[in-house]
């Protein structure tokens, strides 16, 4: 059996209560995520950029589907996703958890961190079809069941409904192991107005939806993985280092400039965040 529908709260739910439906659950709605004029001005530094995109030549990427990368080069107002206290707050508690192993001759807790993995914005044109139902996890091949090492994010920039091809989720099938096959009819669309935005599991089967009507759908996602993972999107290909060191040293850490415990990701044996100061100054 499925969930129904998804379960929304407002943007300054509890944090573990939105933990809890996530882990029930695998997806939340979260109202009034954005500000209207965080929006407003993501917008204004995306939009004419993504009108330069053409769409994409694959069933999976879509037909009639425009994607951009590289949100943090792009805009500095993708900050305000990626430091959403609930996107961010639940990735950390979801995602952070201990593992026992034996170290320095003792059996030890150690928990990994998190670093943004993808950033895109999704635009669906009139008349595209319905995406694969898939599970993000497949990027890093994760059998199931396992635990959480990826939470997402889908920002609804135009209001997403039904009939436009908003998301397309199965709730509770994170849950599920690698022998069911996710089927469309279970599927419910993530319909919520413009500035809203879905948090979803890595093993939340998903997909775009068919957009049947006569206007484009926007979104922007971007993810948070665990730390000891390679990244989908290269962000030190993505972000220059010079607009790195615009951002507050939260997300540059978060961005990958940062060691994931015990010691993945070093720089000439030292925290990788000492270059950003040795080459600004």
């Amino acid at each position: 059996m499925t969930d129904k529908n998804l379960v929304t709260v407002r943007s300054d739910a509890d944090l573990d209560q939105v933990c809890n439906l996530l882990d029930e659950h695998g997806a939340v709605v979260v109202e009034e995520f954005l500000a209207p004029d965080t929006r407003q001005a993501l917008w204004a530094d995306l939009g004419p950029a993504l009108e330069k995109f053409g769409y994409g030549d694959n069933d999976f990427s879509g037909h009639k589907t425009k994607r951009m990368s590289s949100l943090f080069a792009r805009s500095r107002h993708t900050a305000a996703v990626a430091l959403h206290p609930l996107f961010l707050g639940a990735a950390r508690q979801l995602i952070q958890q201990p593992v026992p192993v034996w170290f320095s001759g003792q059996q030890v807790n150690i928990s990994p961190n998190i670093q943004v993995s993808a950033t895109q914005m999704i635009q669906i044109w009139p008349d595209e079809g319905a995406q694969w139902l898939h599970r993000d996890d497949t990027s890093h091949l994760r059998p199931y069941p396992a635990p959480t090492t990826r939470v997402q994010v889908m920002v609804a920039m135009t209001d997403f409904t039904a009939e436009n091809g908003a998301t397309m989720t199965i709730p509770g099938s994170h849950r599920w192991d690698d022998e069911r096959a996710p089927q469309r009819d279970e599927a419910v669309p993530a319909e919520m107005p413009a500035g809203s935005a879905l948090i979803w599991l890595g093993g939340l089967y998903h997909g775009g939806g068919h957009n049947a009507s006569t206007e484009p759908r926007t979104g922007l996602t971007l993810s948070y993985i665990a730390g000891n993972m390679r990244q989908e999107e290269n962000q030190y290909l993505a972000v220059p280092m010079d607009v790195v060191r615009e951002y507050p040293e939260e997300l540059q850490r978060l961005l990958g400039y940062d060691v994931c415990p015990p010691f993945l990701g070093w720089y000439e044996s030292s925290n990788p965040h000492t270059l950003l100061a040795e080459r600004a100054g």
